[in-house]
């Protein structure tokens, strides 16, 4: 699945900060030392495993903010199925920015295509079913950005992007508030014409009683799937349904198999593991 890249004025200042703190207060040491400031080279990205290709853009700013005169020709660009061996990018330019750059490019590609091929895999698990996979807030600070793209490479969808978006009550909301009603009651009173509410229940009676309540979405949170089933009968098409909780490649078709709409996936942001993702100098003059 191919996608755009995120505007580089969203990526900017993550890439800057990553770089920032990988050259401290004295810059490239090593590569200072033993890279002439001139010396030419052309290298490329190369995937040590199979998977989905995520975070190209945040990469090639990685290096254009060493370097300006850096050059990336993308041979499989964000969203694209990659297989061990298999070039992904090819850089030319000085290698001394190359090679200072290295490690933050590598950082974010690997953990953003890493994030892409855990999606893609769990996408295709539920394949034939109408559920679609949806990432969760679980983010790592300050990359939530650039995760979420990476889930939308591996064919998932976006749950809300922050608090400001979407009203989702949870049950400590319902505890303070004093009930269910009470609380989507205070919700409803303050949302804009725009913002959808959704409700987390744990029970089919609490599922009864949101139903009356006219929410746009509830979240079926660590249901058992015979409950689940059940949870989505009694919905009836009438509100959006969410399953959520341990959700794995295992047992990801099982619950999509109950007629939910949406299954949410924390690990895919905060857990995922990175895809190998080497650079190799392949030329030098």
């Amino acid at each position: 699945m191919r996608i755009s890249p995120l505007p580089s004025i969203i990526i900017e200042p993550i890439v800057r900060a990553a770089l920032l703190e990988d050259l401290g207060g004295a810059g490239d040491l090593t590569s200072d030392a033993i890279v002439p400031l001139e010396f030419p080279a052309v290298a490329t990205l190369t995937a040590r495993q199979p998977g989905i290709v995520a975070g190209l853009d945040v990469a090639a700013l990685a290096f254009s903010l060493i370097d300006p005169s850096i050059k990336m020709a993308v041979a499989l660009p964000d969203g694209s199925a990659v297989a061990a061996g298999e070039t992904i990018a090819t850089m030319s330019g000085r290698a001394r920015g190359l090679l200072t750059a290295e490690r933050t490019a590598l950082n974010f590609l690997c953990h953003l295509s890493g994030i892409a091929t855990a999606t893609a895999m769990l996408v295709e698990a539920v394949h034939g079913h109408k559920a679609r996979i949806v990432c969760t807030r679980k983010t790592t600070p300050g990359l939530r950005a650039p995760e979420k793209h990476a889930v939308r490479a591996g064919g998932g969808s976006n749950h809300r992007f922050g608090l400001d978006d979407a009203i989702l009550v949870k049950d400590n909301h319902i505890a303070i508030a004093g009930g269910v009603r009470q609380a989507v009651g205070r919700a409803r009173a303050n949302a804009g014409h725009m913002v959808k509410i959704e409700v987390e229940v744990d029970t089919l009676s609490q599922l009864e009683e949101v139903l009356g309540l006219a929410v746009d979405a509830v979240l079926l949170d660590n249901m058992p799937l015979d409950e689940l089933a059940r949870a989505v009968m009694i919905a009836d098409g009438r509100v959006v349904t969410e399953a959520s909780g341990s959700i794995t490649a295992a047992t990801a078709a099982a619950v999509a198999a109950t007629g939910v709409d949406l299954i949410s996936v924390g690990w895919l942001t905060h857990s995922a593991p990175i895809l190998d993702i080497g650079l190799d100098i392949v030329a030098v003059d």
